[in-house]
């Protein structure tokens, strides 16, 4: 069958017996996920026709204010995997605390749990610009029929079973793994099916391209800035290209693509970082590692950091693997 006419269905059972515990549920649940992507898809393609688009009022667990898209996807990614009965917790960025789901019900037998950024890139919705998706999966670690506690989401990045985004853009797509390569599907709007389209995605070796928020350089640390002026020099191949959508799924996609590095450091303003260590850094890291390339906080692995909190936050620099290295040398030339 070639790539261009095998759907995310076909994929998934022909690939199926790659996961380590091949019983059909975590097939079941990246289904469900594919679902409530289109479901936030629909809605998002509205937006501007609807009264979809700014502020919800509310303020998230984060201490930041919710858009209504925010609100909305939360709620349609939490009804699907909840009504399908597949995973027994969910945790989202957008929640307090994790949701337990069906927890006493005996015949809840679910071995996985999900971790969710609903909407990443929200406050880009207003001006059509392309937002996203980021999910996470684990096997729960405490004994099953159980209720979820929460040892069962402080996992390490390096027990994920599958991670990926969903990009709303030009057009939509699902770019997945479960620890065997990354594989991207965009859907067809005609007929709502996801096909096949970017098979064994990988980042290439180096890239031209650096993806950070220039506007708080001065609140960096030394490393990063040196980093960024090694980038800006007129040496061998280069000045890179900067390039920054604000939506971490875009940028990590575009460069995942074309090759390049994104860098969310620490700060004055946000010294442990910004970016949630198990709904966005965890997740992106494993897609970079099985994509050839790297993820770190600027002097380790991000998927070896030992989670503490539902809502931790890191700092991430990922993307093309020569490029974090050249990084992470700068980072530590400033310990």
């Amino acid at each position: 069958m070639s790539h261009t006419n095998q759907t995310l269905g076909e994929f998934i059972i022909e690939n199926q017996s790659e996961f380590k515990y091949s019983s059909g549920e975590l097939s079941r649940l990246i289904n469900s996920i594919r679902l409530a992507a289109k479901v936030v898809n629909h809605e998002v393609n509205k937006a501007g026709l609807v009264d979809i688009l700014g502020a919800a009022g509310d303020i998230n667990a984060q201490g930041e204010d919710q858009q209504k898209l925010d609100v909305y996807a939360n709620q349609k990614f939490i009804q699907t995997l909840t009504k399908r009965n597949i995973v027994c917790g969910i945790a989202s960025e957008e929640e307090d605390d994790f949701i337990s789901i069906n927890s006493q019900d005996e015949q809840n037998q679910n071995k996985y749990v999900v971790l969710i950024d609903p909407l990443d890139g929200s406050s880009n919705i207003d001006v059509n610009v392309s937002v996203g998706t980021i999910f996470s999966i684990y096997r729960r670690v405490t004994p099953v029929g159980t209720p979820v506690v929460l040892e069962d989401f402080l996992q390490k990045g390096n027990k994920q079973v599958a991670a990926g985004y969903i990009v709303y853009g030009t057009s939509t797509m699902i770019v997945y793994t479960t620890g065997h390569g990354v594989n991207g599907f965009t859907l067809n709007p005609a007929i709502g099916t996801f096909y096949l389209s970017h098979p064994n995605m990988r980042f290439p070796e180096t890239g031209q391209i650096y993806s950070v928020n220039e506007g708080n350089y001065v609140h960096f640390p030394q490393g990063v800035k040196n980093y960024i002026k090694y980038c800006q020099e007129e040496e061998d191949d280069r000045p890179y290209t900067s390039r920054y959508i604000g939506s971490l799924v875009s940028d990590f996609h575009r460069n995942m693509i074309k090759g390049g590095i994104y860098l969310y450091p620490q700060s004055s303003k946000y010294p442990d970082g910004k970016l949630r260590l198990l709904y966005e850094c965890n997740p992106m890291a494993f897609l970079a590692e099985q994509a050839h390339g790297l993820a770190s906080d600027g002097y380790g692995r991000i998927m070896e950091i030992e989670p503490t909190a539902l809502h931790q936050r890191v700092p991430l620099f990922c993307g093309s693997r020569k490029m974090v290295q050249m990084l992470e040398k700068f980072m530590a030339t400033e310990v």
